[in-house]
């Protein structure tokens, strides 16, 4: 049965066959690489910030559902492998590789300038790359890896109020649950 709520329900289904398509070719490109400071495959970071945006999906209305969770399963690809923007293009379409090389940081630029070149990137893409963004940051501030000092845990932490207060309009809810976490994340703070 089909209500006057479907338009709303066609906003929150991502499709299988690309969230499957988009973690087979995360869990290739990752593969061999572990979430920092432990042993776990890295490909757990990446599902991780997919299930935030799922979250996100299933609570507030998103246009491009299925550009969310593929960005999302995909955005450390170019950063973190030998994979390409057009290999991203060619396998998943234009949006998702501009969505993905807006989430990848430039080490061309000073460390010093990178999250805010970046921040200004996004914010050039549609509000589900914002949103990935966001749910990277929640993810990312769990543990810190043990070998962080306490002045890269504080910066860290700080870095991810300069994201909120970029890119939270995109997601009230993922806002919500990162000022949580940032909160949550001064546990971790050396005194």
């Amino acid at each position: 049965m089909i209500d006057e709520d479907a338009s709303w329900y066609a906003h929150v289904v991502w499709s299988a066959d690309a969230y499957a398509a988009a973690l087979r070719f995360a869990a290739e490109r990752h593969q061999g690489q572990r979430v920092p400071g432990t042993e776990l495959p890295y490909v757990i970071h990446v599902a991780a910030v997919c299930a935030e945006i799922m979250g996100a999906l299933a609570r507030e209305r998103f246009d491009q559902p299925d550009l969310a969770v593929q960005c999302a399963l995909l955005h450390d690809t170019i950063e973190d492998t030998a994979t390409s923007r057009a290999e991203i293009a060619e396998r998943f379409g234009e949006a998702v590789a501009a969505g993905v090389a807006a989430l990848t940081k430039d080490d061309q630029l000073a460390k010093a300038v990178r999250m805010a070149d970046s921040l200004r990137r996004i914010r050039d893409q549609p509000r589900e790359v914002w949103a990935v963004k966001l749910a990277d940051r929640i993810t990312n501030l769990d543990v810190p890896p043990p070998h962080w000092d306490g002045a890269r845990r504080v910066g860290y932490r700080a870095e991810a109020g300069d994201i909120l207060a970029a890119l939270g309009e995109s997601s009230p809810y993922l806002a919500n649950r990162l000022r949580e976490r940032i909160d949550r994340y001064a546990a971790h703070l050396v005194p």
